[in-house]
């Protein structure tokens, strides 16, 4: 499955599918909340919240590929990403796109 951000790729012709997305809602355990609240005391990178986002992409992104693949899709194009927060230390991440077939 190849995966990309631009509407099309190169020396391809495109069918589109349809919309694909895939979505995940995730948190980290309540020592890790605290232990990253202390950190936003003196600064730096928040890591455990990184690595949480960064799982959450994977996940989300994975679960948008089974969509596609589930259609027959060769590729997703005009691959985008956005998040939100649903709780204080949980977040969604939505990964969506267009599924196509090459012609």
């Amino acid at each position: 499955m190849i995966l990309v951000n631009t509407d099309y790729i190169t020396g391809k012709e495109l069918e589109m599918l349809g919309l694909v997305k895939g979505s995940t809602i995730q948190s980290k355990n309540i020592g890790k909340d605290i232990t990253q609240s202390f950190k936003t005391l003196v600064g730096g990178e928040l890591k455990a919240y990184n690595d949480m986002m960064n799982e959450a992409r994977a996940l989300a992104t994975k679960r948008m590929v089974e969509e596609a693949s589930s259609m027959g899709a060769d590729a997703i194009v005009n691959i985008r990403y956005a998040s939100s927060a649903v709780m204080q230390g949980a977040a969604e991440v939505i990964a969506y796109g267009t599924a196509v077939k090459f012609k």
